[in-house]
This record gives structure tokens, C-alpha cells and sequence, in this order.
């Protein structure tokens, strides 16, 4: 049980931090996420906008508000935070890139 906790077991603590390559490789992704649920928010609000819920109760009317309201929501929700993920993958990658002086403090 222990074994499997010890550093001995092959795992160089240095080995396990990322490179430049997989800030690219995420904020890639994350930008690519950010804009198909872009387009998936575009999307639905047109079809919230041309087709708006029409119930003569005025429950019903308010139980379909509030899903549409929660719908559109988490979508430009998604959007917004695989598009902010991608801005801070972006500046760790240029933070990473760029060499710190040795006698400056991190």
C-alpha cells in the first residue's frame, strides 16, 4: 500500500508538469468548444425567438418561460466558459513561453 504512494515508484514530480505544446493543444480545443456552442446559443435563441410558447394557462406559460430562460442560459454559459478557459490556457501559454530572469522571484 505504501509502495504505490512513495516517490520510488517511477513518477518524477518534475516529469508531471506541462509544456507549452498542451497549453496550445487546450486552448485550441477549449476555442473550438466555445465557438460550436456559439453557434449552438445562435441557434436557439432563433428558434426561441420565431417560435414562442403559446399555452392558455398561464402556468403552463410560466413553466415555458422559465425552461426557455434556463435553456438559452446554460448555453451561452457553455459559450462563455470554454471561451474564457481558451483566453487563460492562451496567457499561460505566452506566460510559458517567456523566460524568467534567474534572480527573479516567480
Amino acid at each position: 500500500m505504501s509502495d504505490a504512494l512513495s516517490p520510488s515508484n517511477g513518477s518524477d514530480p518534475q516529469g508531471s508538469r506541462k509544456g507549452p505544446l498542451s497549453f496550445l493543444s487546450g486552448a485550441l480545443t477549449s476555442g473550438l468548444l466555445a465557438w460550436l456552442a456559439l453557434g449552438l446559443s445562435r441557434r436557439v435563441l432563433a428558434h426561441y425567438a420565431s417560435h414562442p410558447p403559446q399555452y392558455s394557462s398561464p402556468i403552463a406559460q410560466n413553466i415555458a418561460t422559465a425552461m426557455k430562460t434556463l435553456i438559452v442560459g446554460m448555453c451561452f454559459l457553455a459559450t462563455f466558459s470554454f471561451a474564457f478557459i481558451g483566453l487563460g490556457l492562451l496567457l499561460v501559454l505566452v506566460r510559458s513561453l517567456v523566460v524568467a530572469k534567474p534572480g527573479s522571484a516567480a
